[in-house]
């Protein structure tokens, strides 16, 4: 017998408390519906991912999630103050909410990242911030991929980075120029040209090489000013032109759009997808390329007719590294089985972000697809106390989703 329990009647925020910033919430409630119950209190969690629309708080914990927004309002693990977590052993949850405790080994990284094979998150408390006064879109050019990713190496090494910060290479930055809408006047369009004629004819900027990197700045308008400011100054640096508030928003949602076009792809014959990794920052460049080209040969290599789409963003900056997410697309035309050789085309994909010094996952977790890298990523000790907590949690098996293990 299989059970699936739906948890999306699970929706309330039970209460927000405006002294000490927290909210206790439902876990069933999506992020979409979150922002806009949260905003009635005048506040936020700032929690942002690409899923916003569809998945869930719940979902977010039990993965390890990561938001667009998560310079400025952390990752899960950094809003998370206090879940409850019903196990077939009984309820697991700490006696307070508190900002921090030293009590051991942290329960809540045990429920982060377990993926629904423990047992189900009921409610969550989160940290909750005011809703930003000023919110400000923004983008930089660059001649090429490089220089952009030494610029926001730049940004976070001073740690001025803003809310987000997400550098496309050329072949992202073509793709999304590919969806942008007619210009709607006469006077836009002329606008257009003149910015175009500006950056490849009078600063040399080659269409083919150029990178693209969209910003989103919260907060006071002083604070937003200043950091503007900075951020720019550092762009400058490395060679690169600010490209506009318009651009930058296009840029910044355009991420909303791409799992629609994925599934528009269907129609045509077209296979497209997304992983990602966390790298550290001497790596990305060399990783991002050698990605690209195992990519082409896989594709070529297995008989696919033209070569596919293969494009990288760095997508959140950290002290120490990087998070970068790849899509890339094929046409499975003549192909057989097309679900299989996407399937190998993947597996080789993951197998060279690995061999370049990349995770097996920045936020997307290892589910079923990736769980055959996890001893390795791990250890085989590791794995013991996986087994170890699965086997005293659920002996039965209840929670028997076959993820991670």
């Amino acid at each position: 017998m299989i059970v699936s329990l739906d948890m999306s009647q699970m929706r309330r925020i039970l209460w927000v408390d405006e002294k000490n910033l927290t909210a206790h919430i439902e876990a069933g409630i999506t992020g979409v519906d979150l922002d806009e119950e949260l905003a009635a209190f005048g506040v936020c969690t700032g929690h942002e991912p690409d899923s916003n629309e569809f998945s869930s708080l719940g979902g977010w914990v039990a993965t390890r999630a990561s938001g667009m927004k998560k310079n400025l309002y952390g990752n899960i693990e950094d809003l998370l103050v206090h879940v409850r977590f019903v196990t077939p052993k009984g309820v697991m949850e700490k006696d307070c909410q508190v900002p921090r405790m030293s009590t051991g080994p942290d329960i809540h990284h045990i429920i982060m990242g377990s993926e629904g094979t423990l047992g189900v998150i009921t409610e969550v408390t989160l940290k909750v911030r005011p809703l930003p006064p000023c919110q400000k879109y923004g983008s930089v050019v660059f001649p090429s991929f490089e220089p952009g990713v030494h610029f926001v190496r730049e940004v976070a090494k001073q740690r001025c980075a803003p809310a987000s910060i997400r550098l496309m290479d050329n072949e992202q930055f073509k793709f999304g120029h590919a969806l942008k809408a007619p210009s709607s006047s006469i006077w836009s369009s002329l606008m257009d040209s003149i910015k175009k004629f500006y950056v490849t004819r009078m600063k040399g900027f080659d269409q083919d090489k150029l990178a693209f990197a969209t910003l989103l700045f919260e907060g006071t308008k002083e604070e937003v000013a200043a950091q503007e400011k900075r951020v720019y100054a550092i762009a400058s640096q490395f060679g690169g032109l600010a490209s506009g508030e318009d651009n930058g928003q296009r840029g910044y949602l355009m991420t909303y759009a791409i799992a629609y076009i994925r599934d528009i792809g269907l129609d045509y014959f077209v296979i497209a997808e997304s992983f990602e990794t966390s790298i550290p920052w001497d790596r990305v460049i060399d990783m991002c390329r050698n990605v690209k080209e195992r990519l082409a040969r896989e594709c070529q290599e297995r008989g696919v007719q033209y070569a596919p789409l293969a494009t990288c963003r760095v997508t959140q900056a950290y002290d120490a590294g990087a998070c970068v997410y790849f899509y890339f697309a094929f046409s499975y035309r003549g192909l057989s089985n097309p679900v299989k050789v996407y399937e190998e085309i993947e597996s080789a994909a993951r197998d060279e972000v690995m061999a370049n010094g990349g995770s097996l996952s920045h936020h997307h977790g290892i589910g079923k697809i990736r769980k055959k890298w996890l001893r390795q990523t791990v250890s085989d000790t590791g794995i013991g106390l996986l087994k170890s907590m699965k086997e005293y949690i659920d002996p039965q098996n209840i929670f028997g989703n076959n993820n991670l293990l």
